[in-house]
């Protein structure tokens, strides 16, 4: 269970860290991505998004 938490956090940072370099990619903007402005900040949930790098990462594992 520590290993899967572990994971997901080491994606999460990985994603947020990268989220400039995909956003230019247009990865961060598909139609399941939800963007939201409270009291003058933006908040992204990149739910399509995941879902896309996600079945790429299991692909390219899958592969290798």
């Amino acid at each position: 269970m520590i290993k899967w938490l572990v994971t997901v956090v080491l994606a999460l940072v990985l994603f947020a860290g990268l989220t400039p370099l995909l956003r230019r990619m247009g990865i961060g903007r598909l139609p399941g991505d939800l963007q939201v402005r409270l009291r003058g900040r933006d908040y992204s949930l990149p739910i399509a998004s995941t879902v896309l790098l996600s079945l790429l990462a299991m692909l390219v594992a899958r592969f290798i």
